[in-house]
């Protein structure tokens, strides 16, 4: 059974690494928190809550006796990433689910006192989870906006979606449990997102309806309402991989993870290391646990492991590994 105090020292602990990054929102639209080695920062920690906010963006989280984190792994095309989901039971996760561009009160909840005048709106995109807003501090933008009010901001007689990329506001998810404010501008469609704080809003993910991708082992009848990304333990340059930081994860898993995320793995090192073909695997594979085993492959090749029998069990479970011994660099702990 995880406990309120265990969730919040979690929280507290990965508020103040550097390393861990942040995202909320749902599946299609997110907003993304990170920070930088050495940026200046205001953490602040409560005894059910902490909040991190820097010249670029911010981040708070309150977490309730119902919110549940959620450890786990997902595969990703040459290696894998890591992640805890802060759920909420679906009975208790929806936000307004607001369909048109909706004006709404000041924001009284802002991260920073100077921003708690400004109006916020919501863009109306309908997620279960999460608030998608905008907030303006400039009075000719706030008329203008809300002469674009009552449609669909994805309506083509609706100039409201390059009015506020012109004019890159902030932009602030919200979900039950907390927010993350960006304050960076918004990129053209055609460059790149910036490093640190920003935000995606894909369309025709959205219309998904989908609260989280499918590749996400989150039980049923639970939402998450937020995520957190430790320290990926595979170097930047792909080349090293740090133990310490990979036994952290696991022991997060092991602390906040489904059982069998960490059995399938154990299971699967153990028969390596006593020398069992792939063949003498029994298990019945199911998607997730079939991933289960596809991580375990990678982690034990990114590891070094001297095993002859491992690329044997790759090229059983995992192939494209064996076909590209290079390996690309992995994709960090970023969200995606």
């Amino acid at each position: 059974m995880v406990t309120q105090s265990a969730a919040i020292d979690l929280l507290h602990a990965q508020i103040a690494d550097t390393d861990t990054q942040w995202s909320l929102g749902t599946f299609g639209g997110i907003a993304e928190f990170s920070r930088d080695r050495g940026e200046e920062v205001r953490l602040t920690q409560s005894a059910t809550g902490a909040a991190a906010v820097t010249a670029r963006g911010g981040i708070a989280i309150e977490l309730s006796d119902a919110c549940r984190p959620f450890a786990f792994e997902c595969i990703t095309r040459s290696s894998w990433s890591q992640r805890v989901a802060l759920c909420l039971p679906a009975s208790d996760c929806a936000m307004n689910r607001r369909t048109v561009l909706t004006e709404l009160d000041a924001d009284g909840e802002a991260l920073q006192p100077e921003h708690r005048g400004s109006t916020l709106f919501d863009l109306g995109l309908g997620a279960l989870q999460a608030d998608l807003c905008v907030r303006i501090d400039d009075h000719n933008m706030v008329a203008q906006l809300r002469s674009h009010c009552g449609r669909s901001v994805f309506d083509p007689a609706n100039t409201a979606m390059g009015l506020l990329l012109e004019t890159s506001p902030h932009r602030v998810f919200i979900s039950r449990i907390g927010r993350i404010e960006v304050y960076q501008a918004i990129p053209p469609t055609s460059g790149k997102s910036p490093d640190g704080p920003h935000t995606h809003v894909l369309p025709k993910l959205l219309k998904s309806g989908r609260t989280h991708a499918a590749t996400e082992p989150i039980p049923d009848g639970w939402i998450p309402c937020a995520h957190l990304y430790p320290r990926h333990p595979v170097s930047d340059g792909g080349d090293l991989f740090d133990v310490a930081c990979h036994d952290s994860f696991q022991r997060m898993i092991e602390r906040f993870g489904l059982p069998h995320c960490l059995a399938i793995k154990r299971h699967v090192a153990d028969a390596i290391g006593s020398g069992q073909p792939p063949s003498n695997l029994t298990i019945t594979l199911d998607r997730h646990s079939r991933t289960g085993v596809r991580i375990a492959l990678r982690q034990l090749k990114a590891a070094g492991t001297a095993s002859p029998l491992l690329k044997a069990w790759l090229a059983e479970f995992d192939d494209a590994v064996v076909e590209d011994d290079a390996d690309e660099a992995v994709l960090r702990h970023a969200p995606r």
